[in-house]
């Protein structure tokens, strides 16, 4: 099967300490990998490397066929080849929703505005937020900016969506919302990065699950051995944590 995604040897730091230590991964095309692990393991500053929002200081990342560890790859033209959804939405808050989708249709892959009208309604009645199109993101819920921020990503046609923990900010009921949105993306078979806590969906959709802690991969399997049989005793111990977590939570 053919890699989407290759990371060899990857080494980064953040606010001067070294957070990831040579990780190693691969995604192949249509694969959905979700990433877990406890908080400050270095999934995030993983994710932020692959589209270079945070520069690696040694390894490889190659993308699509391309290497972006040669200095001379255009880092606009690797982002127009992924899509980033990140836990705070971060829509502009002054266009509508409809702009928000259209703008970077326009602007990186130069589509005529009405055609990339077209293509932004056709995606928002799928994610069935057409109703939306000419609200601005603050007149909407938590759940629904997520949503918008995922069509978002989708409009760009991203060989490659990146999404870092998309549901964290949200209270369980507008959680399920996206999650049942990620999980009918996942089976259109799109080529998917996630760093999630959320065990449902781990088991639901995704084809492999990493385990990563202090900067390092530490296990990987698929979803029902993993969060069942997990073979490491870090592994074991994050598991019981956050089941625990979810056990704790209030209902909606």
């Amino acid at each position: 099967m053919e890699q989407v995604l290759r990371v060899e040897g990857l080494k980064a730091s953040y606010g001067g300490q070294e957070v990831l230590h040579g990780v190693n991964l691969t995604v192949q095309r249509g694969e959905k990998v979700v990433i877990m692990g406890p908080s400050g393991s270095g999934k995030s500053t993983l994710l932020k490397c692959i589209v270079h929002l945070i520069k690696p200081k040694s390894g490889r990342i190659i993308l699509d066929g391309e290497d972006l560890s040669d200095g001379g790859v255009d880092l606009k033209k690797v982002r127009a080849k992924t899509g980033f959804v990140f836990q705070q939405y971060n829509l502009f808050p002054h266009m509508n929703v409809l702009r928000n989708l259209t703008l970077p249709l326009e602007v990186v892959k130069k589509v005529p505005r009405s055609e990339a009208e077209a293509r932004a309604l056709q995606l928002l009645k799928a994610f069935g937020l057409e109703e939306f199109a000419y609200k601005y993101p603050l007149q909407l819920s938590g759940g629904q900016q997520q949503r918008v921020a995922i069509a978002r990503a989708l409009i760009m046609d991203p060989v490659l969506l990146l999404l870092d923990e998309p549901t964290s900010a949200l209270d369980p009921e507008l959680r399920r919302e996206v999650l049942e949105t990620l999980v009918d993306i996942a089976k259109q078979g799109r080529s998917m990065l996630i760093v999630t806590h959320e065990l449902d969906f781990a088991e639901a959709a995704a084809d492999r699950i990493l385990l990563m802690d202090k900067g390092v991969i530490v296990e990987e399997g698929e979803p029902w051995e993993l969060l069942y049989r997990p073979k490491s005793e870090m592994a074991r111990r994050f598991l019981v944590e956050i089941r625990a977590v979810v056990h704790h939570k209030p209902k909606s």
